[in-house]
């Protein structure tokens, strides 16, 4: 009989040995996992089976609640089955397999048939009855090769073998389950970054919550659970998620089930629109939200609570750009951190490279940053190796945020770059191809490098020198940096240049008039009526005239002199209007100076009725100033003595924030010495004539 965590999780997969031919290998997890949580939970009612058939019918009629609340106090989990069948029995009767199984799994209490229902059993029972396969497998689940009971294996057990399952049937399923599946060392590495510096964790029946926004199949949860459980077995974490795929949803809700913890704890629905947990605050929050996914189809919610509720509710800070919604998933969390003055809390989120830096100042990215550096809340970004996930080769990130960082960190952030601790995969999967080294696999030896980083971590340590071990090889490098806070803000302010016209009334000049929005529409029509719009077509269309004879006779009157100073034309043109009497409107008279003017370095400067100095848009420039530099000195340094007219026009400076974590780890790499090169090509020709020679 399979004892062991291994060899029970050995001969459970193995039974996918039947399913091969009808079902590919990236299916044998809609099969597996649905029958694993079927037999656990079959087992776990058989001693308490007889007793709840005897009470029910005393409850017929009352609402399910009800039920569940007394039957839950025969059964001591919280779910029942109402079917005289069990899983053994089933197979006495194999013509009518199928439809007994579907009853039997109908027979439970209603969070369990809900499972059943994510997963869409009833298509895989229907499937494996037409291809003669459903006998058999079940036969295997109920053999006395195996024994999935409480009392042979404890809760704690069940879970591993189940996230062992989950962990198996992701990993052949590749980049069709990578969005709801974290490789289990960079969620180890995540939960060691976040608890290893929380000492009360030791604490007798210390209770902490711990919440997933985006848990997918669970493994982050359960991974922080195991960890505050080893380093304490009477603590009690409660543990709380939220996904909005089915398949995901049903996978957690089993494992929590299998591990005895509370199943009303999982909620299923989007996390934004239908907030499982609304009004309730953790003290730990872990997620890996998918990365550039946009968020259409939430739009209308999400920037209605924004623009209603404001910093009241979760959007304040800004809203992302629509096709990439991972930083929401931030502020949702930010959101439920439980007061400093409550005790505070700790989250990490993984994220692609993108929160670090896109968004220029003053949109909804900068402004998050900025909101979260700014009020003290972002501890340390670890850089991660590539090719770590398996439906991404993408640089990934860690960010950790508390609201209760220790006096040492206050004001500080600290970036770890652990892009070269990795060693490579004895095979790839999807696309990964590295592997984060755990001295603690209890499968393999591996490097230490998640506990490598955790030290680099809690050394706090700036331009810290390390030796580490990347694909085998040993590696040296700087790998921590501290920043002040306002190391990553800065001024984007706004250099104004002078408009600077001549002005003249040529030909050509006179001919661009005709390209001129303002001129064109003179000669056009709203009225619907026939006769006013042919009316005021034609009447537009004199106006036009008019304007082009004034302008021919301002070409007369001046002898097309080019005017190097606006101020003097307009007095020219405005003395030839009144002569004229062609009284010129605003529009026109503006439509007149686009046509007939032309940027001139020599020309006076333009300016406005105050006499201010207007400026040109095309020579408009931007400047980005670090918030540790005064903005006025930086000014007067590097940007007045190459244009000593310009100025910084004060209404459009704005703030800014961003994290170049890969600039500020570059490490210059010299090229190589060219009689290196040289040496090497002419040893390559020696070997392609070599080569040549024999044939």
């Amino acid at each position: 009989m399979a004892n062991s965590h291994k060899e029970i999780v050995n001969f459970i997969w193995g039974i996918c040995n039947l399913l091969r031919g009808p079902y590919k290998r990236n299916e044998y997890r809609k099969v597996i996992l649905p029958l694993t949580v079927l037999r656990r939970f079959d087992l776990a009612l058989a001693p308490t089976k007889a007793k709840v058939l005897e009470v029910f019918p005393q409850l017929k009629g009352k609402s399910d609640p009800i039920i569940m609340a007394r039957l839950k106090t025969i059964t001591k989990v919280p779910f029942y089955n109402l079917s005289r069948m069990t899983f053994q029995s089933l197979l006495d009767d194999p013509n009518n397999l199928a439809p007994n199984l579907n009853s039997y799994i109908n027979a439970f209490s209603p969070n369990i048939r809900n499972i059943f229902e994510r997963f869409e059993f009833g298509i895989q029972v229907n499937k494996m009855a037409e291809k003669n396969l459903l006998y058999q497998v079940l036969k295997k689940f109920a053999s006395n090769e195996i024994d999935l009971s409480p009392q042979t294996v404890s809760n704690m057990e069940m879970g591993r073998v189940f996230e062992e399952l989950i962990r198996i049937g992701a990993e052949q399923a590749n980049e069709e389950a990578g969005e709801h599946f974290t490789p289990r060392e960079v969620i180890r590495l995540m939960v060691n970054l976040l608890l290893a510096p929380e000492e009360d964790l030791r604490r007798s029946h210390v209770v902490k919550t711990i919440y997933d926004p985006a848990c997918g199949t669970g493994g982050m949860l359960s991974t922080a659970e195991e960890y505050i459980k080893s380093l304490n077995n009477e603590a009690m974490p409660q543990l709380y998620g939220q996904d909005w795929n089915d398949d995901a949803y049903a996978v957690c809700l089993s494992d929590m089930l299998i591990k005895g913890e509370n199943g009303d704890n999982i909620k299923l629905g989007c996390t934004f629109e239908h907030d499982g947990f609304q009004n309730m605050k953790f003290d730990y929050m872990l997620a890996n939200p998918p990365f550039g996914v946009e968020w259409k189809q939430q739009e209308h919610f999400i920037k209605s609570e924004a623009e209603h509720l404001g910093f009241d509710g979760r959007f304040g800070a800004g809203l992302p750009r629509i096709n990439d919604g991972a930083l929401l998933f931030l502020l949702h969390m930010i959101s439920k951190m439980v007061p400093a003055e409550k005790g505070g809390s700790r989250l990490g989120i993984v994220f692609n490279g993108s929160p670090l830096f896109t968004g220029d100042a003053g949109s909804g990215e900068s402004n998050i940053r900025q909101w979260i550096i700014e009020n003290d809340w972002l501890e340390a970004i670890v850089a991660l190796p590539d090719q770590l996930f398996y439906n991404t080769g993408i640089s990934t990130y860690i960010w950790i945020l508390t609201n209760r960082k220790i006096p040492q960190r206050q004001g500080k952030i600290q970036l770890i770059d652990a892009r070269n601790f990795w060693n490579k995969m004895p095979k790839s999967l999807g696309n990964k191809r590295h592997l984060l080294g755990d001295e603690f696999n209890e499968e393999r030896t591996e490097y230490p490098h998640i506990q490598q980083i955790t030290r680099i971590y809690g050394e706090f340590l700036d331009n810290q020198t390390f030796t580490t071990e990347c694909d085998g090889k040993p590696w040296t490098g700087i790998v921590s940096k501290i920043f002040d806070n306002e190391y990553f803000g800065y001024r984007k302010i706004t250099v104004e240049r002078p408009l600077r016209l001549n002005f003249a009334a040529t030909p050509e000049r006179i001919a661009r008039l005709e390209e001129i929005t303002a001129f064109q529409k003179l000669a056009s029509s709203t009225k619907k009526n026939p006769k006013q719009h042919s009316e005021e077509i034609e009447a537009g269309k004199k106006r036009q005239e008019e304007i082009r004879t004034f302008l021919r006779d301002l070409g007369k009157a001046t002898g097309e002199t080019i005017y190097r100073d606006r101020k003097e034309f307009l007095t020219q043109m405005k003395s030839l209007d009144k002569a004229s009497g062609i009284r010129l409107s605003a529009p026109e008279l503006k439509a007149i100076l686009s046509a007939l003017g032309e940027r001139d370095e020599t020309a006076e400067i333009c300016r406005d009725a105050k006499g201010n100095p207007e400026p040109d848009a095309e020579l408009r420039d931007t400047e980005n100033v670090p918030l540790t530099q005064d903005y006025h000195d930086y000014f007067a340094a590097e940007v007045l003595p190459h244009v000593p007219d310009a100025w910084i026009d004060e209404s459009k400076t704005k703030i800014g924030y961003e994290i170049p974590l890969n600039r500020l780890f570059y490490q210059y790499t010299p090229p190589r010495d060219l009689t290196v090169i040289e040496e090497e090509i002419k040893k390559l020709e020696e070997e392609i004539l070599t080569l040549l020679e024999e044939k």
